[in-house]
């Protein structure tokens, strides 16, 4: 007789992942039998006038930030990965409209590779843990007093 499954995993459509291998051949797994777990994306050097947008945080939070910086410094890079691209663009947008057209955007697209890891669910059936790459957007906003 079959093992009951829970509730949650037997809503979840049963569709096979494919994944390239080191030898250039694909390998078909089981979403089921594997958890994912999204790394952290390699992050440009910090620097004092860097802000790294997330969806997390609150907008109002982020543009006040954003605001406090440029009060300290001539010039902030914003940056935003992926679904954060919007947010990052609307603050730039935000920040300018609230200086009457003094400050300046320039901005910067570029992809970042992230590094996905797979993990067996019961490491004694499933095997080894495996990785895959991805990329994603990133757009990167330089907000500045142009010199006078």
């Amino acid at each position: 007789m079959a093992e009951p499954r829970s509730p949650v995993s037997a809503s979840v459509p049963h569709n096979p992942m494919v994944l390239p291998t080191p030898e250039g051949s694909t390998l078909e797994m089981d979403p089921m039998e594997y958890t994912l777990r999204k790394r952290l994306p390699r992050k440009l050097p910090k620097r004092r006038n860097d802000v790294y947008v997330n969806m997390k945080t609150d907008f109002k939070a982020q543009l006040a930030r954003c605001q406090k910086l440029l009060d300290a410094h001539r010039e902030i890079c914003i940056h935003g990965l992926g679904l954060a691209i919007n947010r990052a663009i609307n603050i730039a947008l935000q920040l300018q409209t609230s200086s009457q057209g003094a400050l300046q955007l320039a901005a910067n697209t570029s992809t970042v590779e992230l590094i996905d890891d797979l993990e067996p669910e019961d490491p004694d059936e499933a095997g080894e843990p495996l990785t895959r790459t991805r990329n994603n957007s990133a757009i990167h906003i330089k907000v500045f007093y142009p010199k006078p």
